[in-house]
């Protein structure tokens, strides 16, 4: 059985555990399915490259929608990336996004969907990087996942030390605006991972295409754990 098979088995045999990770009403509310790769031409390098006019147009485009999250990313070969110099390098740049962004506005809430240790947390002060960011690890049966919840606000580092419990349910975390959560329109990224590779506060959000294949092995799917969040929606 693989990691992944594990861990979907678990939640699986223990569906009640698992909780909400932001609020939505099933019935009322939408998603908006945000497409950051080269087939959206609405995006170009102008808009992406200035954080005032990229977060004015994903609010625009979740009005326009009438909708309050926007969702998408997991396995998305992302040309937005290209406005920070942190996803480039010598050699091929990083493109592929490893976890499933929920964007909304900056102060909304994150909770945690089941309980769990804070492994690390760190402010990742650069332009394009995760900003506020928070690693949980949670115990099922014998794996280990961490969690990985970036572009927060600041006031959600207040108060963490490592092996804090934080239980299911609680509310431990906020969405960042652009001075906190490395400047990008606000939104979560949320990750797993079932080894850190000895990193603390920092993960790899964005791989090399090339390198595809281990790292996805090491990041399951998150929407397996937010279509308990997002109950009758599709993700």
């Amino acid at each position: 059985m693989t990691l992944t098979e594990k861990f979907e088995n678990y939640f699986n045999r223990n569906d009640v555990l698992v909780g909400k990770v932001v609020d939505f009403e099933e019935f009322e509310d939408e998603l908006y399915p945000f497409d950051f790769t080269a087939n959206n031409t609405d995006l170009n390098a102008e808009l992406v490259a200035d954080t005032d006019l990229f977060s004015a147009w994903v609010r625009q485009k979740l009005s326009s929608a009438h909708c309050r999250y926007g969702i998408g990313g997991y396995n998305e070969h992302r040309t937005i990336y290209a406005r920070s110099a942190r996803f480039d390098g010598t050699e091929e740049p990083r493109r592929l996004h490893l976890g499933v962004d929920i964007w909304g506005p900056a102060g909304t809430p994150v909770y945690n969907f089941h309980e769990a240790e804070v492994h690390s947390f760190k402010f990742n002060n650069f332009f394009g990087d995760y900003g506020a960011t928070v690693i949980l690890k949670y115990l099922l049966d014998d794996l280990a996942v961490y969690g990985l919840y970036g572009h927060l606000s600041l006031k959600s580092l207040e108060g963490l030390e490592e092996g804090k419990l934080i239980r299911k349910g609680e509310l431990f975390a906020w969405f960042g605006a652009p001075e906190e959560n490395g400047h990008w329109p606000p939104h979560l990224h949320f990750q797993l991972m079932f080894s850190m590779k000895g990193l603390k506060g920092d993960y790899p959000g964005v791989c090399r295409f090339s390198e595809r294949e281990p790292y996805l092995t090491n990041s399951p799917d998150p929407g397996f754990i937010l279509k308990h969040t997002f109950k009758s929606k599709q993700i």
